[in-house]
């Protein structure tokens, strides 16, 4: 399925991490070939995640668990986004920050202050260990002039057991109790996007996003201007395409029939 009658040439490209290139742990079939073939061919990429967890140390451990080999330098995080976001809008701020590691070593290294007093900033990003008393001080803190800014809108992440609420559960949470509503940084918020071009130094009008969510990496690639392919390795099936307003440039069935293109 392609949009249009003629391909742009592509020399960057950016591509989700879970459901394109690992799924439940285990390297998709052919990720390790793509991502092999991007570098052979000396093309900028970017592994692209709304994950606000792990540092890209510990993404790049989990993708090099799996069998694709990346540096820490091609994995650009929700995190990292929303701490380029904030250095640019408030340069050496302050933020009171509900995460883990990769929320508060983005921060930091960005320059930001940590604190609980007065900060510029309320920001939400995941972890597995929402603390009530962590909320309430979040909610007071933005009752009291902190602006509110979130990673990203996911409202549930994947665990053995099933679903459990996400950043953008607890954002709801957090907006009903104070009226204010967050800024999210991440897909499907194009500025993520952009964010990763200023990085690799790329343009949209030769950059592609493969993603396996029309709901966030197809439509935030279009909005960023981008070439867009599904791959129906992750979350959205091709039966579900149709249903959206909006179309992919193409539909593949996985990343490894993009390894011809690079």
């Amino acid at each position: 399925m392609t949009r249009g009658t003629q391909d742009r040439e592509i020399r960057s490209w950016l591509t989700d991490m879970d459901g394109v290139l690992v799924h439940e742990g285990r390297a998709v079939p052919g990720a390790p070939e793509f991502i092999r073939a991007l570098r052979d061919a000396g093309r900028p990429f970017l592994i692209l995640t709304n994950n606000s967890i792990f540092t890209p140390r510990d993404l790049r451990a989990r993708l090099a668990a799996a069998g694709i080999e990346v540096p820490e330098e091609a994995i650009w995080t929700s995190a990292l986004a929303t701490a380029d976001f904030l250095t640019d809008q408030v340069p050496d701020g302050s933020a009171y920050a509900i995460g883990e590691a990769g929320l508060t070593t983005a921060l930091y290294e960005a320059g930001y202050t940590l604190t609980e007093s007065d900060p510029d900033y309320v920001v939400l990003g995941e972890t597995r260990t929402y603390s009530f008393e962590a909320i309430t001080k979040a909610v007071r803190l933005i009752q009291g002039g902190a602006r509110f800014i979130a990673t990203n809108p996911d409202v549930t992440g994947p665990s053995t057991q099933g679903d459990l609420p996400a950043t953008g559960a607890v954002a709801a949470m957090i907006t009903a109790a104070t009226g204010r509503a967050p800024y999210f940084v991440g897909k499907p918020n194009p500025m993520m996007f952009r964010s990763a071009l200023n990085r690799i130094d790329a343009h949209s009008e030769s950059t592609a996003m493969v993603g396996d969510r029309m709901d966030t990496d197809v439509v935030a690639g279009i909005e960023a201007g981008l070439l867009t392919y599904l791959v129906l390795t992750g979350s959205t099936r091709a039966a579900d395409v149709g249903t959206y307003p909006y179309r992919p440039s193409h539909v593949v069935d996985s990343v490894a029939d993009l390894i011809a293109r690079v």
